[in-house]
């Protein structure tokens, strides 16, 4: 359809703010649609996580402490490696939110002339870029929230079912307010290198290795998660008698006799609060929240000056 007829088939209502947006709703319908079966999607999976999927290696670590996680017969192990995929599909949402900003949401609309006609009416460069900006942010600030409680509700109940080393820690300093601004920068990146390309395919390329180096730059530097850097997330495991006596984890595995002669029945398993994971946490969040200002400041600024020079 071409730029003449789109703008054509849009009602003068349309062209309001609330009309605005309600033209990116039904323009970009099927990104939205993804967008909800992968939240809705990933929300299960969580909810799994925290429910049934975790009754093989609770059992496990319930009865035989951490070794049994160790020893379940690789079902434990095989729940810590599922406890991460969240995470990774939460990562990978975010390079999709950069590369449809780029690509689908500004620069296909500014390469077809959509855009520089709807500027020749009652739409402004300025509202035309908020309502491009404000739908999308406006779901993936709901989603990714919804997401980052779920997964924090998941390390509350079951971050003891987890195997020690380098991703605990790393995973534990992924699920705050910071998950939640990162795909918004993602967003601001696309819009920006959208207005500059101004062509689909050019557009794409470059969000999309934009935001692999901020996420790169992210894994590698303090305040941000320093997944190559950390030490390992403090634990501590605890063996209770019938009596309800704390000892020390008498180390059995699953010798069943062994337990019997320690009268262990029952073991519980933590990973202790990090005093830096707000401060963290919070700086790392400012600085996404400030780059994105920068980057909608930056594209409106482009976007003013290509519309003045036409």
């Amino acid at each position: 359809m071409s730029a003449a007829a789109v703008l054509e088939a849009t009602p003068t209502s349309a062209r309001t703010p609330r009309g605005l947006i309600h033209t990116v709703l039904r323009l970009h319908r099927g990104a939205l649609w993804i967008w909800l079966a992968f939240v809705t999607a990933t929300a299960g999976f969580l909810l799994w996580l925290l429910g049934p999927g975790a009754d093989t290696a609770q059992r496990a670590l319930e009865s035989y402490g951490y070794s049994g996680l160790i020893m379940a017969n690789g079902s434990a192990d095989e729940y810590s490696s599922l406890f991460y995929y969240p995470d990774t599909l939460i990562t990978l949402a975010s390079f999709a939110v950069a590369l449809f900003a780029g690509g689908p949401l500004i620069a296909r609309e500014l390469e077809s002339g959509t855009a520089q006609l709807a500027w020749t009416q009652s739409v402004s460069p300025a509202r035309w870029l908020t309502a491009k900006l404000a739908v999308p942010a406006a779901s993936i600030l709901l989603g990714t929230t919804l997401l980052t409680v779920l997964y924090h509700q998941l390390w509350a109940a079951h971050s003891d079912l987890l195997i020690a080393g380098i991703g605990p820690r790393s995973l534990y300093f992924s699920l705050g307010p910071a998950t939640v601004a990162a795909p918004l920068l993602g967003l601001a990146l696309g819009a920006l290198i959208g207005l500059t390309a101004r062509r689909t395919l050019p557009a794409l390329a470059f969000s999309g290795s934009a935001y692999f180096l901020v996420y790169a730059f992210r894994g590698n530097h303090w305040p941000f998660q320093g997944r190559y850097q950390q030490p390992e997330l403090s634990s501590r495991s605890r063996a209770f008698t019938s009596a309800g006596t704390e000892i020390r984890d008498p180390g059995c595995y699953d010798d069943k006799a062994c337990l019997a002669q320690h009268d262990v029945v029952r073991f519980t398993r933590e990973y202790l609060p990090s005093s830096d994971y707000w401060p963290r946490q919070l700086l790392e969040t400012g600085v996404l929240l400030a780059l994105t200002a920068v980057a909608v400041a930056l594209a409106f600024g482009l976007l003013r000056r290509r519309a003045a020079t036409g």
